[in-house]
């Protein structure tokens, strides 16, 4: 009985405990390729016997791949192939390093995948060729090749380029073996027919307007006779292409707004590198007043509005249906420019119940033009709860107007329409009451004042010798 117990208390848990963990290695091993030692973030494979004869890939029980930051690789001399797919599950390996092994061949696309690469290793390989179409879309900090036998050839002429136009002093010392398998320095090679190419865009003005259609002609030049794309990033608008041999055209239909700024390029590629020549796309459209909402206040009140257009479009306040003057007291504000949009808001400065009313904006260019509406409630009417006054007085708006403004001027300064600014009107008219109610004051109490003093005098002694003092006093003879 108290064997039972012994192998069903503690010492059990505990022994269940070791068996768990001892399958945990064991998976862990399996899922690990021989001669390489696996954690969650790294793969290290040093270990020449037996070694790797390709790429280690994790098994599909082991920890996602995914999370292999790097891989590291050394002394395995029968690996002589990175295949396409071999590297693809690592999506987010930045270090990869294979040194003193047998590397002979790398696919084009091995790396397609595998954007976060920022470091390369492959020093004392046997890499005879490698092509910069292996890593053109990566970001790499560092390519390191030293030791490889290199053939020369053009092939390998974008090593050198590479090299010339790196800002890194730590140049490598890179050779490659001519037909006499002598060394020659990758700095001093010399291939005939052999260099980086040019592209050309003839493009007419690239200001158009929404809509319309344009069409761009490209040329490219060099030898090895360079690949001709177009780089058209994000591009909204329809586009299409057509390349004959070193000529190209893009052509580009119904343009849209949202295409202005964008950037469009002409690349040239071939062996030895590429270069390419860019134009900026400017479409002229009428403006468009995409957001405007009801007042809110922080430090200012400020009736928020988005607007877009091209040119630049011009911005006129209407309150209540007259024109809006603005001031230092009330004036459109643009917090924020994006290209042809502008953000902002009109700018209020303690209003009170006599700013309350429709607030109406319109932006208008050579193109057209945009108009919305909101009402602006700030504070009660006195006297009234709830702040209601559907039959607002018309002395109140009289004077209340401005010609229009240009985005980039946030006050109008016009001489053909004065200033006129309400809640200034409004202080002094209570300043003026303010100062009349005081003196009315003060001059009703000294009249209080003065009439009780005459009444106790009239009942006093003090007071009847005083008023003898100025009786005349008749004088004898």
């Amino acid at each position: 009985m108290s064997s039972w117990t012994r192998w069903h208390g503690p010492a059990m848990a505990r022994l269940w405990g070791f068996c768990w963990l001892a399958v945990g290695f064991w998976r862990a091993g399996l899922a690990c390729p021989t001669s390489c030692k696996c954690s969650a973030s790294r793969i290290w494979c040093s270990d020449p016997s037996p070694g790797i004869v390709a790429f280690p890939r994790l098994e599909p029980s082991s920890a996602d791949p995914e999370n292999i930051t790097e891989i590291f690789i050394a002394n395995q001399k029968r690996l002589e192939i990175i295949n396409e797919d071999d590297v693809a599950a690592y999506v987010g390996l930045k270090n990869l390093t294979i040194v003193d092994s047998g590397l002979k061949f790398v696919a084009h696309k091995a790396f397609l995948k595998n954007s976060n690469l920022q470091h390369i290793n492959f020093t004392r390989n046997k890499l005879t060729s490698l092509s910069r179409k292996h890593f053109r879309h990566l970001d790499l900090s560092e390519l390191i090749l030293v030791g490889n036998p290199f053939t020369c050839s053009c092939d390998i002429m974008w090593l050198k380029t590479l090299q010339e136009t790196k800002s890194s002093p730590d140049t490598q010392n890179l050779y490659c073996l001519n037909e006499s398998s002598k060394n020659i320095p990758l700095a001093s090679l010399q291939i005939p027919n052999c260099g980086l190419p040019s592209a050309s865009l003839a493009a007419p003005n690239l200001t158009v307007e929404e809509g319309k259609s344009i069409t761009l002609s490209c040329t490219v030049a060099g030898d090895p006779v360079p690949n001709l794309y177009w780089d058209v990033g994000n591009l909204v608008s329809k586009h299409m292409n057509e390349t004959s041999n070193t000529q190209g055209s893009l052509r580009i239909t119904n343009i849209s707004s949202d295409d202005s700024g964008k950037q469009i390029s002409c690349v040239a590629e071939n062996l030895v590198g590429e270069d390419q020549d860019s134009v900026n796309l400017t479409v002229h459209f009428a403006p468009t007043i995409t957001f405007l909402e009801s007042p809110t206040s922080d430090h200012h009140w400020c009736i928020p509005f988005t607007v877009k257009g091209n040119p630049k479009p011009a911005l006129q306040w209407f309150y209540n249906g007259a024109i809006l003057n603005e001031s230092k007291y009330i004036c459109t504000k643009i917090h924020v420019t994006n290209h042809t949009e502008y953000h902002g808001c009109l700018q209020l400065d303690n209003p009170t119940h006599m700013n309350n009313g429709d607030y109406t904006l319109i932006a208008k260019n050579e193109y057209g033009k945009d108009e919305k509406q909101i009402s602006a409630h700030f504070m009660g009417w006195p006297g009234i709860d709830n702040g209601a006054n559907p039959n607002y007085p018309d002395v109140i708006y009289e004077d209340y107007g401005t010609a229009a403004n240009d985005i980039g001027d946030t006050t109008n300064r016009s001489n053909e329409i004065p200033s006129t600014d309400v809640a200034d009107k409004t202080g002094r008219e209570h300043l003026s009451v303010y100062a009349v109610v005081v003196i009315a004051s003060v001059v009703g109490f000294c009249l209080v004042v003065m009439l009780f003093l005459l009444k106790l005098a009239r009942h006093s002694k003090f007071g009847m010798k005083g008023f003898v003092l100025f009786h005349k006093i008749p004088l004898d003879g």
